[in-house]
């Protein structure tokens, strides 16, 4: 049995978290951290993660990037694994993730979504087949309270892209203001928000005459709550590093 505490329980996906950890027999809840402590459940939720009653197998964080710190601070003085599934990261943030990772177990993606990640393989092996032959865009669409921009699996997937291409490529987000031809070594990369999209977002490849686009959609937020929730069982007695839905997907071959 895995014991998890959720940071950001009373958030949207916080709820759905739980939702999903409900119905599952090898996991449970024994706490949540959120601002708004209102309880909902027969767990008891704190305003900080230093206020936790009991220390918890794992943390799923599906708060914001505000809390990052002191996530850490916790995990790194207990010895708790994360899984971040949080989204709008600084580079430096990143830099701090990775850093931790090198003394707790630190599971960190852009998107839990196993149907994601596949989209991440195929677009490197289209990457690899087609080469400098084709121009590369990719085109994300969310819905209209997202607050950052380009996705973080926008960035997931760019730079998957650019990694199969030796990093030589630039990342273009705007051409509004650039009175000139598209470069060869550009991936041009475009964020759409409105309504109530949960998550789309294609890969394109264009080449003479010739068109190739690989796309994904989320239908529900659940896709992602359950591929943190399997990624919290995962995790469970790992040794310190840094661990992706990749070594999930491979353990579970």
């Amino acid at each position: 049995m895995t014991h998890i505490a959720i940071s950001g329980a009373n958030g949207k996906m916080g709820r759905v978290i739980y939702n999903v950890i409900s119905a599952r027999e090898d996991c449970d809840v024994i706490a949540g951290i959120d601002l708004n402590t209102e309880q909902y459940a027969d767990f008891p939720i704190v305003s900080s993660v230093s206020d936790l009653p009991a220390k918890p197998d794992v943390i799923i964080d599906f708060s914001h990037p505000s809390v990052l710190e002191s996530i850490l601070g916790y995990a790194l003085s207990t010895g708790t694994p994360l899984v971040l599934a949080t989204t709008g990261y600084t580079d430096e943030q990143i830099a701090s993730i990775k850093k931790a990772a090198e003394q707790i177990p630190v599971f960190f993606t852009f998107n839990l979504s196993l149907g994601i990640n596949l989209l991440v393989d195929l677009a490197k092996r289209a990457t690899a087949i087609l080469g400098e032959q084709f121009d590369i865009e990719i085109v994300e669409k969310h819905h209209n309270q997202k607050i950052d921009a380009p996705s973080g699996t926008a960035i997931m997937l760019a730079n998957a892209i650019n990694e199969t291409l030796d990093n030589k490529m630039q990342y273009t987000y705007d051409r509004h203001s650039q009175r000139k031809k598209r470069e060869k070594n550009e991936i041009g990369i475009h964020a759409i928000r409105g309504g109530t999209i949960v998550g789309e977002h294609d890969v394109i490849f264009a080449g003479r005459d010739e068109v190739i686009t690989l796309s994904h959609q989320a239908s529900s937020k659940e896709v992602f709550a359950v591929g943190s929730v399997n990624a919290a069982v995962f995790m469970h007695g790992k040794k310190s590093g840094l661990y992706t839905m990749s070594d999930l997907i491979s353990e579970a071959k």
